[in-house]
């Protein structure tokens, strides 16, 4: 995979190359790229898919020791590598992690369409059992080591109130063991993703909530019709605030509807994209 220097440190990206409209495509807490897989193998056609490997617990390096690394670290660096790419006219599609939402209306000014899918907003953070549980394990010495230590097995990892809750089917065991190979092996990893839990404020996505509505370019909502640990009523609410937003559910799909259903969101994303051309599209 190319890399890219930023200021927290080096990361990863996939990038399909292409001239057509960029789609960028930004994972959650704790996955890397191959979560995206399936959309990105459904959009290669006519589009330039760019997936960054951001550090939240599945990268590959770690980052420097005082890097920021709270949710508004997180959009920070989400925004210095569409600066380092020069990515323009971004479709910016988050899944999962809400960093994406702390960009409008401090940093959007490389992004064209906003793609919200089931992710943490407003006041649904720490999202369910799982980010409560995530939440708790931070803040008790040697709680989150232990924790992460479950996912080394399988069917610990597919548990409800674990992974499991976040998808319809089984996740593959080999995708569990990639996304959390590098929080099992790395000391300098799980500082990182430690990190992330213990800085990101509880309120910030209702305080950035309070920037939505001065997003005025195109925006698409859309949830996974089954989701439990961001319930829909959160999609709804989120669609709500943004003024030029559609608001679709994603049948068949929970937390993770790149995985559940595929084929339905990145329809979505091709038909919302077909909708809202910008000058010199199509």
């Amino acid at each position: 995979m190319p890399e890219v220097e930023l200021s927290a440190g080096t990361i990863d990206y996939e990038d399909t190359g292409g001239d057509g409209p960029v789609v960028v495509l930004v994972h959650g807490l704790g996955f890397d790229e191959s979560v995206w897989a399936d959309v990105v193998y459904g959009l290669r056609p006519g589009f330039r898919v760019v997936v960054p490997v951001l550090p939240i617990g599945s990268h590959r390096r770690p980052m420097r020791p005082d890097a920021d690394l709270s949710a508004h670290g997180i959009a920070r660096l989400l925004a210095e590598f569409m600066d380092r790419l020069d990515l323009r006219d971004v479709t910016l599609v988050q899944n999962d992690t809400g960093t994406a939402q702390l960009l409008l209306g401090v940093r959007d000014e490389r992004i064209a369409r906003l793609v919200l899918t089931s992710c943490e907003a407003l006041d649904n953070y720490p999202p369910g059992v799982q980010g409560r549980i995530l939440h708790t394990a931070c803040r008790i010495p040697g709680g989150l080591f232990l924790l992460v230590q479950s996912f080394r097995f399988p069917f610990l990892a597919r548990m409800e109130t674990s992974l499991g809750g976040m998808a319809k089917r089984p996740l593959p065991k080999e995708l569990i063991a990639r996304w959390y190979g590098p929080l099992l092996t790395d000391r300098g990893i799980r500082r990182d993703f430690a990190k992330f839990l213990r800085t990101t404020q509880k309120d910030c996505y209702l305080k950035a909530a309070e920037n939505l509505p001065s997003f005025t370019r195109p925006a698409l909502v859309a949830w996974g019709a089954e989701d439990r640990m961001m319930p829909p009523a959160t999609g709804r609410r989120l669609a709500r605030l943004l003024p030029k937003a559609r608001y679709v559910e994603i049948p068949d799909a929970r937390t993770l509807v790149q995985l559940d259903n595929p084929t339905a969101l990145t329809e979505e994303i091709r038909r919302f994209v077909k909708e809202n051309p910008l000058a010199g599209e199509g």
